[in-house]
């Protein structure tokens, strides 16, 4: 195929010859079954659930090592495969639905590379992105400096109305720990954006992470002008304060 063909650092990718192909047509003309069968070169016979109406893109960025497959793997599958990942080359994606208030909403997770040189590969979804999740390691002060510059890259690329979280992963390596908690929300608050300290092995905050994008996202595309908007701080906060209580009661 012709875009694995060796590129400049020899892992056989070359981002020149990246493209998107989109799959439209009525619901059950097969377009689900044709896309199992170009991806796993076989049919799976049986009903397909249709593809669920309401379906948002979601980026994981942030440097190499962060653990963002991991955080995506712990959401997808809610499991944590320890031992060491290799990186990712250009961009994956997973597939999960979740239910917002009784609606089925569908989140199509792309789990960025994180090295420079896939950037410009990166570069070209983040249009397509509605929601980012911002990734740094609480044990690496160097992840967390570079926080700044992935945010220019979002302003620059991104879409205007993009929603944004900042997430300092690998919260249960406290003993490691190279960031505070409270320069992390410090530097949430400076650009607007809602915070949170995660754990990809323990599973802390890796789902509500994903639920209060999902929920802003289907608000905002279902959501009457004249209701209020939802708030996903307050949303978040809320939810902690109640997983805080319940692991105590």
């Amino acid at each position: 195929m012709g875009a694995r063909a060796a590129g400049p650092g020899g892992d056989g990718y070359n981002e020149a010859l990246l493209h998107k192909t989109i799959l439209v047509g009525d619901s059950g003309v097969g377009k689900t079954s044709l896309l199992v069968q170009f991806d796993q070169g076989k049919f799976i016979p049986g009903s397909f659930s249709a593809t669920v109406g309401i379906g948002f893109t979601v980026m994981l960025l942030g440097d190499s090592g962060v653990g963002k497959t991991c955080f995506l793997l712990q959401f997808k599958d809610g499991a944590f495969l320890s031992g060491t990942f290799i990186a990712t080359v250009g961009i994956d994606f997973r597939n999960k639905v979740v239910a917002v208030d009784g609606v089925k909403v569908k989140l199509q997770i792309w789990d960025t590379a994180g090295q420079e040189r896939f950037r410009s590969v990166t570069h070209a979804y983040y249009r397509d992105a509605q929601a980012l999740l911002l990734l740094y390691d609480i044990t690496s002060k160097m992840s967390f400096d570079n926080i700044r510059a992935w945010l220019t890259e979002i302003h620059e690329y991104a879409q205007k109305d993009v929603v944004i979280m900042l997430l300092g992963n690998k919260a249960d390596v406290s003993s490691e720990r190279a960031v505070r908690t409270e320069d992390g929300a410090s530097l949430a608050r400076e650009y607007g954006v809602p915070f949170m300290e995660t754990s990809a092995k323990t599973g802390m905050n890796v789902e509500l992470a994903f639920l209060a994008i999902a929920k802003e996202l289907k608000q905002r595309a279902v959501q009457p002008l004249d209701e209020p908007r939802f708030q996903i701080h307050d949303y978040i906060e809320s939810q902690k304060k109640k997983s805080s209580c319940c692991a105590f009661s």
